[in-house]
C-alpha cells in the first residue's frame, strides 16, 4: 500500500503532496502509523465524491478506476456504500461495472448488499441480457441463507430466459445455491434437467459443470441429451469442452461394453483337461463372437477427435485422456502426436502432460517410440521436466533404442544438476534391470562412476550398483573389493550403508576384506550416522556367525557401544543381536537358527516406475498428479458386462414440435383433407405419421453400418459417415431438386410420394441424431426456427397437401422455380373446388409463408468468369489445367461446392490417362472426382466437372493430377463468396430472419468511398462478383440486402449495405456462422470502398 501511495502523490503534484502527506503524518497519528496511507485515502474520497455525483460521466469514470483497482489487486471494499447507491443507475454502462463491483465485493459486505435485493430482482426483469445475468450473478454471491428461496425463484426464472447467456449465468448459480444449501437439491436437479434440453453451446458447458457438482451420480438425466451434447462439443467453449469430456468419458463407462475384449482372452486357446466338449464349444462360441461397437460409443469417439488440434491444452488432455479410457486400443495412437505438442507450450503444462504419458508409456510402449527424441531433455528443462523425460525414455527402453539411450544417459550424468544426475544413475540401474542384454555394459559403465569427483554422483552409483549385484552376487566379487576401498572417502551415509551391507551380505567371498573393514568401522562407530551404525552391526553379526575367530572380540566391541548409543532404535537392535548370535543360558531356540536368519538369502529389488499404479485414477485429474484421491474426484466406473438398453439415448420429439408448431392449423386442414385427397395419399399420410422409433433405429442401423470395423481409423469412420450422408442426398436429389424445394412442387403419383417420404425420413432422422453443431451458436429462438426447417416436412406434410391441387390448377399464381416443375406427372384427377381465384392466391400465399420457404436457392445473379490456376504448364511438363466456380447447384451432392476444371494439353504429343489420385482432405471434407480421361490430344482440351464439399471452411483441399507418367500436387482453394448458394426471399422474411440473427450473430463495418461508388448498380456489382449471393427487393432507397445459404449446414447469410449521410455505408452481415461472416465481412469491405 506504501508503495502504491506514493505513486498517487507523485501524480497529485510531486513536492508538495509529500509535504501534504507528512503534516498528515503529524496531525493525523502521533505514531506516523497512518501517515503512508493518508493520500490512499484521499484518493478514496475523491472517488466517493465522484460516485455522488450528478454526472454520468463521473460516475462512469470513478467506477472505470474502482474495477481497475480490484484488477490489480487492490481492496476497494470501503467504496462499498457509495457503489451500491448506484446499483438502480438508468445508464447501462454504469450498471455493468457497479455488478462487477458487487459480484466482487457482495459475499464480504452481505448487510449492505442485503438492502439493495429489490433492486436485483427487479434487475432479473431488465429488457438487457447482461443487466439481467450481471442481477443474477450478485444475487448468487450473496451467500446468506434467508434468500436461499428468492435465489431459487430467480434460477427457476433465468433458466427458461430467452437469451442463453442469462441461461448460462442460471447453471454457474446452481452451483453456489447447492453449496450454501444442499437441501434444494431436489428443486435444483429440476432445473438442470431442463437446462440439460437446451441446444445453445453458450449453456451447454456451464449446465454439465452443475450437473458434476449437484448429482454426478444422476446419468438417467445424460441419456436423452447425449447425442446432442456430443454434437455440440466442437462447438462449445473451451472450458465447456473439458468439463463435458470428462462426464462423458465417465458416462461411456458406464454406458458400453469394453471395447478392449477384442484384445483379450486370445491366449487361452488350449482346452483344459477336464473340461468337457460342450463347455469348450461354449467358450469357444463366446469368443467367436465378434465385437461390435455401439453407435453412440463411436459417435462420441468421432466427434472429439478434431478437439485434438485444440489450442487449448485442456482439451486436448481431455481428449486423450477420453481416448485412454474408452477407446479401442488400436485406435489409441493418434492422441500421442497430440500430446508431444504440447510439450512446447510453458513449463506447467509439460509437468502435467509428461505425467500422463509416463503412465501412458508403461502400458503402451509403441505409441510414443517415434518421438524418442522430444523426450530428451534440454539444459533449459526444470528438473522436474527433466525427471519426468527421464521417466519416460526409462519406460520406452528397449534392445533397439537402448545404446542409444545411454549414450545420452552419459551427458546427463555430467550435468551441474546434482539431483537430475542423482536420477539418470537411477535410470540406468532401472535399464540395466529390464533389458538384460546391457546389464553388463550398465554395470561397467556404473563402476567408471565409482571415480567421479561428484560425491552424489558416486553415493547414487554405489545404491545402484548395490541393487544390481543383488541379482547376480556370485560374479562381482572384485567389484564388491573396489567399493571397500571407497568406504574411506565417500561420506554419504546411505552410500556407506549400501557398501556395508554388500559386505556383509558377501562376506565369505570376501573372507580377508569384511573383518578388516569392521575393524575400521569399529573405530568410527561414534560418529557415524544412524543407518550406518544399523549396518556395522549387522555385518558384526554376519561375520561373528561365519569367521568368528577374527571377529568374535571386535563384534562385542560394537555390540557394547550400540548399548549405550542414544538412538533407541540402534539400542533395541543391539539387544536384539546380541541374544540372537551370542548364545547363553537365557537363549531361546532361534539362536540355532541364527545363520539362516542373517544370511538368508534376499529376493532382488524390483525396480519399478513410480508411475505403474497411477492409471487406477482417470488421467488428466488432480489424483492422478498427486497420486491420492483428492476431494470432489468421481472414479471410472468398471466395464459392464453386458451393455444397458441403448434405446434409452433416442430422443423422441418430433411429435411433439409438430403440435406446437400448428396447434390451431390442424383442426381446420383435417375435413377438407377427408375431401381432396385420393386413398394412396391418405396411406401415404398414416405412413408418414408412424412412430419416430423406426426412423431412429433406422438412422442408429445407418450409422452403425459407417462404423464398419472397430479397429478403423477414426477419420475414415468420419469420412465414411459424410459420404453416406452425401450419396443419399444426392439420391433424392437425383429427381430434379426435390430435397431443396419438395414443398413447392407436385408428385406425379403416390408410389413416388411413398419413396419420397421415406427418404426425406431416413435423413431427417439422421439430421436429427446428429444435430449439427452450428445450430447451437444462435439464441433459442433462432435454434427453434432452424430445427423446424430442417424437420419441416414431417411439420407441415398437411399444409403442404392442402395447398398441393390449388398449385397444380393455379400454376401462374404461384412463384415458384420453373425447375422445379415436372412437366411429364400426371395431376390426380380432384373435384373441382369451389374457390374464388383470389382466395386461391390468398391460400397459396398463406401455404408459402407457413411452409418456411425462406431457404429456396435462386439462380445466379452473376457468374464471375475469372479462372484459377490449378497447375500451370511448365509445372505439369505441358499438361495445364485452369478451374473456376460455376456457382450451380453441385451434381453430385448438395453440400457440394461445383467446380469447372479446364484441361489443356500443349504438348505435341498425347497425353493418357488424366485422373485425380492421392487425395489429402481435412477432416470431414469431401470430393467428388471426375472420371479418368482415357486421353487428351496435342493442343488439345477439354472441360470436365467435379465436386467437394468445403465444410464451409477456406481449407485447401489438396489431391494430385496424375497422368500416366506422371503426378502433380496440386490444391483447391474456394474463395469464401463461392461458399454460398443465392436464396430468394421477401424483405418481409429478410427483417424477420436478421432479427433472430442478432448479437454474436452479427458483425459490422463502416465503409467510406466516394458517392459515385454508391450507386445502385455499382453497389450490386460488387457485392454479387464477391460473393454467390440473391438480391431481396428492397422498399428503401438507401437500404440493399443480399441472402444466400452456406452449401454445407444450409445456414442463411444475410448481408445489407446501408447507406449514411455524406460518402460513408454500414455493411451488417447476420449469420450463425459466425466465422464465415467476419471474413466476408472482410473481403466485401475493400471491394466496396474502391472505385
Amino acid at each position: 500500500m506504501s508503495g502504491n501511495s506514493f505513486a498517487y502523490s507523485e501524480q497529485a503534484g510531486g513536492g508538495e503532496a509529500t509535504e501534504l502527506g507528512q503534516e498528515a503524518t503529524s496531525t493525523v497519528s502521533p505514531s506516523g502509523a497512518f501517515g503512508l496511507f493518508s493520500s490512499d485515502l484521499k484518493k478514496n474520497e475523491d472517488l466517493k465524491q465522484m460516485l455522488e455525483s450528478n454526472k454520468d460521466s463521473a460516475k462512469l469514470d470513478a467506477m472505470k478506476r474502482i474495477v481497475g483497482m480490484i484488477a490489480k489487486g487492490k481492496n476497494a471494499s470501503e467504496l462499498f456504500p457509495a457503489v451500491v447507491k448506484n446499483v438502480a443507475s438508468k445508464n447501462i454502462e454504469i450498471k455493468k461495472l457497479v455488478y462487477v463491483y458487487l459480484v466482487r465485493y457482495a459475499e464480504e459486505q452481505q448487510d449492505l448488499a442485503l438492502l439493495s435485493i429489490s433492486t436485483f430482482q427487479r434487475a432479473l426483469k431488465d429488457p438487457n441480457q447482461l443487466i439481467r445475468a450481471s442481477a443474477l450473478r450478485v444475487l448468487s454471491s450473496i451467500r446468506v441463507p434467508i434468500i436461499v428461496p428468492i435465489m431459487m425463484l430467480a434460477i427457476k426464472e433465468a433458466s427458461a430466459d430467452l437469451s442463453p447467456y442469462v441461461r448460462k449465468n442460471a447453471a454457474h448459480a446452481i452451483q453456489k445455491l447447492y453449496s450454501l444449501d444442499p437441501e434444494q437439491k431436489e428443486m435444483l436437479i429440476e432445473v438442470i434437467e431442463k437446462l440439460l434440453k437446451d441446444k445453445s453451446t453458450l449453456v451447454a458447458g456451464s449446465v454439465v459443470m452443475a450437473f458434476e457438482e449437484v448429482c454426478p451420480d444422476r446419468i438417467d438425466l445424460i441419456h436423452k441429451n447425449y447425442r446432442k451434447l456430443c454434437n455440440l462439443l466442437v462447438d462449445v467453449e473451451e472450458w465447456g469442452q473439458v468439463v463435458i469430456i470428462h462426464m462423458l468419458t465417465r458416462y461411456a463407462r458406464t454406458q458400453f461394453v469394453s471395447p478392449w475384449k477384442e484384445d483379450d482372452g486370445l491366449e487361452d486357446n488350449e482346452k483344459n483337461f477336464y473340461e468337457s466338449d460342450d463347455e469348450q464349444k461354449e467358450k469357444t462360441d463366446q469368443k467367436k463372437k465378434p465385437y461390435a461397437m455401439d453407435p453412440d460409443h463411436r459417435l462420441l469417439i468421432r466427434n472429439t477427435k478434431p478437439l485434438l488440434q485444440s489450442r487449448n491444452a485442456a482439451v486436448v488432455m481431455a481428449v486423450a485422456q477420453l481416448y485412454w479410457h474408452i477407446s479401442p486400443k488400436s485406435e489409441v495412437g493418434i492422441i500421442s502426436k497430440s500430446l508431444v505438442r504440447l510439450l512446447h507450450s510453458n513449463r506447467e503444462v509439460q509437468y502435467i502432460v509428461l505425467q500422463n504419458i509416463a503412465t501412458m508409456s508403461i502400458q503402451r510402449k509403441g505409441m510414443f517410440e517415434p518421438y524418442l527424441k522430444s523426450f530428451y531433455v534440454r539444459s533449459t528443462d526444470p528438473t522436474m521436466i527433466k525427471i519426468l523425460k527421464l521417466e519416460i525414455l526409462t519406460n520406452l527402453a528397449n534392445e533397439a533404442n537402448i545404446s542409444t539411450l545411454l549414450r545420452e544417459f552419459q551427458t546427463y550424468v555430467k550435468s551441474q544438476d546434482k539431483q537430475f544426475a542423482a536420477a539418470t544413475i537411477q535410470t540406468i540401474g532401472r535399464c540395466a534391470t529390464n533389458i538384460s542384454e546391457v546389464t553388463d555394459t550398465c554395470l561397467s559403465g556404473l563402476v567408471c562412476l565409482l571415480s567421479n569427483r561428484d560425491e552424489i554422483v558416486v553415493a547414487e552409483s554405489v545404491v545402484v550398483i548395490k541393487k544390481l549385484l543383488q541379482m547376480q552376487p556370485a560374479q562381482h566379487g572384485e567389484i564388491i573389493k573396489h567399493m571397500a576401498k571407497l568406504l574411506d572417502s565417500i561420506t554419504v551415509p546411505v552410500a556407506r550403508a549400501s557398501i556395508l551391507w554388500l559386505i556383509g551380505e558377501n562376506c565369505e567371498r570376501v573372507p580377508k576384506i569384511a573383518p578388516d573393514v569392521l575393524r575400521k568401522m569399529a573405530k568410527s562407530f561414534t560418529n557415524e550416522d544412524d543407518l550406518v551404525k544399523l549396518q556395522i552391526l549387522n555385518l558384526g553379526a554376519k561375520l561373528y556367525l561365519t569367521n568368528s575367530k577374527q571377529t568374535k572380540l571386535l563384534t562385542q566391541y560394537i555390540l557394547n557401544l550400540g548399548k549405550y548409543d542414544q538412538n533407541y532404535d540402534i539400542r533395541d537392535r543391539t539387544r536384539f543381536i546380541r541374544q540372537l548370535i551370542v548364545p547363553n543360558e537365557k537363549s531361546g531356540a532361534l539362536s540355532k537358527y541364527a545363520k539362516k536368519i542373517f544370511l538368508a538369502q534376499k529376493p532382488a529389488p524390483l525396480l519399478e516406475s513410480p508411475f505403474k499404479d497411477r492409471d487406477h485414477f482417470q488421467l488428466g485429474t488432480l489424483s492422478h498428479t498427486l497420486n491420492t484421491k483428492a476431494i470432489g474426484y468421481l472414479e471410472l466406473s468398471n466395464w459392464p458386462e453386458v451393455a444397458p438398453d441403448p434405446s434409452v439415448r433416442n430422443v423422441e420429439v418430433i411429435e411433439l414440435q409438430a403440435k406446437e408448431w400448428t396447434p390451431a392449423g390442424k383442426a381446420k386442414k383435417e375435413n377438407p383433407a377427408k375431401k381432396f385427397y385420393s386413398d394412396s395419399e391418405e396411406e401415404e399420410d398414416s405412413s408418414d405419421s408412424s412412430s419416430d422409433s423406426e426412423s431412429e433405429s433406422g438412422s442408429a442401423s445407418g450409422e452403425q453400418d459407417e462404423e464398419g470395423d472397430s479397429s478403423e481409423d477414426s477419420s475414415e469412420d468420419s469420412s465414411s459417415e459424410h459420404r453416406s450422408d452425401s450419396e443419399s442426398v444426392s439420391e433424392v436429389g437425383d429427381k430434379g431438386t426435390a430435397k431443396r424445394n419438395s414443398k413447392s412442387k407436385g408428385k406425379s403419383d403416390s408410389e413416388d410420394e411413398e419413396k419420397e417420404n421415406e427418404k426425406s425420413k431416413t435423413s431427417d432422422s439422421s439430421s436429427t441424431d446428429s444435430s449439427s453443431a452450428e445450430e447451437s451458436s444462435s439464441d433459442s429462438e433462432s435454434e427453434s426456427e432452424s430445427e423446424s426447417e430442417s424437420e419441416s416436412k414431417k411439420v407441415t406434410m398437411e399444409k403442404e397437401k392442402k395447398a398441393k391441387q390449388d398449385r397444380n390448377l393455379t400454376k401462374d399464381v404461384s412463384l415458384l422455380d420453373l425447375d422445379d416443375f415436372n412437366p411429364v406427372s400426371t395431376p390426380v384427377v380432384l373435384p373441382t373446388p369451389a374457390l374464388s381465384p383470389s382466395l386461391i392466391a390468398d391460400l397459396e400465399g398463406l401455404n408459402l409463408s407457413t411452409s418456411s420457404s425462406v431457404i429456396s436457392v435462386n439462380t445466379p445473379v452473376f457468374v464471375p468468369v475469372k479462372t484459377h490456376v490449378l497447375l500451370h504448364r511448365m509445372s505439369g511438363r505441358g499438361l495445364a489445367a485452369h478451374y473456376f466456380f460455376p456457382r450451380q447447384p453441385c451434381i453430385f451432392g448438395d453440400k457440394m461446392v461445383s467446380i469447372q476444371i479446364t484441361l489443356n494439353n500443349t504438348t505435341d504429343r498425347k497425353i493418357e490417362n488424366i485422373h485425380i489420385e492421392g487425395k489429402k482432405l481435412p477432416m470431414g471434407m469431401q470430393m467428388h472426382v471426375f472420371n479418368p480421361i482415357e486421353s487428351l490430344e496435342p493442343e488439345g482440351s477439354i472441360t470436365v466437372s467435379m465436386g467437394i464439399d468445403f465444410c464451409d471452411s477456406t481449407q485447401t483441399a489438396s489431391f494430385q493430377l496424375c497422368t500416366k507418367d506422371d503426378c502433380f500436387n496440386v490444391n483447391i482453394q474456394p474463395p469464401i463468396g463461392e461458399l454460398l448458394l443465392p436464396v430468394a426471399m421477401s424483405e418481409k422474411d429478410f427483417k424477420k430472419e436478421q432479427g433472430m440473427l442478432t448479437g454474436m450473430n452479427e458483425t459490422s463495418t463502416v465503409i467510406i468511398a466516394a458517392p459515385q461508388n454508391f450507386t445502385p448498380s455499382m453497389i450490386l456489382q460488387k457485392v454479387v462478383n464477391v460473393a454467390n449471393v440473391g438480391v431481396v427487393p428492397s422498399g428503401q432507397d438507401n437500404i440493399y440486402r443480399f441472402a444466400a445459404k452456406t452449401v454445407h449446414s444450409g445456414s442463411l447469410m444475410l448481408v445489407t449495405v446501408e447507406l449514411k449521410e455524406g460518402s460513408t455505408a454500414q455493411l451488417i452481415i447476420n449469420t450463425e456462422r459466425t466465422v464465415i461472416g467476419s471474413v466476408l465481412l472482410r473481403e466485401l469491405k475493400p471491394v466496396l470502398s474502391q472505385g
